[in-house]
């Protein structure tokens, strides 16, 4: 059976098909739902519009390439909208999908299940609109909680100075209370997670397998933070794989460096499977 799962998050809206115990492939479409909720509780109506028109491709695109059924999901973005309704309704009326809104604590265990499947460890999972961070040893969750603060927020809030990125950050996660979690091992997932592991690698286009396992040290994600709000958006653009996140990817750097630094983790482990998969597993099939 082939199973199609569509992410729809605050930057981008993200399809994956699975069949037989593996992805077939995962791809997305950058939309920016999230865009002006700093300001606005309510979602915009052009993003709507956006996100509405992605989820209907991928999910033409999915019955194409043969998938027996589509599920949809929705986080921070849809989760913390006032017109979170009306968004909904949108997505049934176009595409005949009903989209699932997951929590925060879903979230985060989606992310942890996608990454780590049964094991012990943490999971940082820098979005668009919120930031989820989970830790699980000896089989059970001890730590859990999502801020939020992501990149499309950050951006509204702060532009893409450094200065006012920080000092927004360090507002938004001043009542997180900071634990001690340098001796678990600890995965980024997510797509600034994906973009920084790629800068790393110095890949000029997404290769899943060549970003899946980079080891990124607090320092190096501090310091691709400063680079990447200096450049410009433009050099951004032609010299990395950050296309549709060129004028987020700094702050969602510095997001995830201040996140490691307030729970002592000094280095992370990109993970390209996530709450794709997480979502497949413990929503889907294990029902």
């Amino acid at each position: 059976m082939k199973i199609a799962v569509i992410d729809i998050g605050s930057n981008s809206v993200r399809l994956m098909l699975w069949a037989d115990g593996k992805v077939l492939y995962k791809t997305l479409k950058t939309t920016r739902l999230g865009e002006g909720l700093s300001f606005s509780a309510r979602l915009g109506q052009e993003a709507i519009f956006r996100t509405v028109e992605a989820v209907n491709a991928f999910k033409l695109k999915a019955l194409n390439d043969g998938a027996d059924c589509v599920y949809a999901y929705a986080t921070a973005a849809v989760r913390s909208a006032g017109n979170k309704k009306d968004f909904l309704s949108a997505v049934y009326a176009r595409c005949g999908i009903s989209v699932e809104v997951l929590s925060g604590e879903q979230e985060a265990g989606v992310s942890l299940c996608g990454a780590l499947g049964n094991g012990d460890g943490g999971i940082i999972d820098v979005g668009g609109a919120s930031c989820e961070i989970t830790v699980r040893m000896g089989g059970s969750v001890i730590y859990t909680h999502s801020a939020d603060v992501g990149t499309v927020r950050i951006l509204d809030s702060a532009g893409r100075d450094i200065k006012k990125i920080r000092e927004f950050i360090a507002q938004k996660l001043a009542d997180l209370k900071g634990e001690n979690f340098s001796d678990v091992r600890f995965y980024a997932v997510g797509g600034t997670a994906s973009r920084l592991g790629a800068i790393k690698c110095c890949l000029t286009e997404y290769k899943s397998n060549v970003i899946h396992g980079t080891s990124l040290t607090v320092g190096e994600v501090r310091s691709l933070a400063e680079r990447l709000v200096t450049m410009s958006v433009e050099e951004i653009k032609r010299t990395t794989i950050c296309q549709g996140s060129a004028d987020i990817i700094g702050g969602g750097a510095e997001l995830l460096a201040s996140v490691m630094d307030k729970f002592k983790i000094a280095g992370v482990t990109v993970s390209e499977s996530d709450n794709l998969e997480g979502y497949l597993i413990k929503r889907i099939l294990n029902k």
